[in-house]
């Protein structure tokens, strides 16, 4: 997947700051939680608590790999319990 940098200009802000972000999960998180990459200029989304969207900050990406490393144990425990 191509790394784009949403902080320069480009024509791809200007498209998405009038028609809005065309918007495809690139990571998900848990079977609720994802998070979110426009595919015209970069800019990366997360779900909040609350069920919007959000700019994906540092502290968000902190958030998201530690309920990413939580709901992998939780479903290997499921797995070998159902084993």
């Amino acid at each position: 997947m191509k790394k784009l940098n949403p902080t320069l200009f480009s024509f791809a802000k200007v498209y998405c700051n009038i028609f809005g972000h065309k918007l495809r999960v690139s990571k998900d998180i848990t079977n609720h939680v994802h998070e979110y990459q426009c595919k015209k200029c970069g800019m990366e989304m997360t779900d909040t608590a609350d069920g919007f969207l959000a700019r994906l900050s540092p502290k968000f990406k902190e958030t998201n790999r530690y309920l990413a490393q939580i709901h992998q144990k939780r479903k290997r425990v499921f797995v070998a319990k159902a084993s």
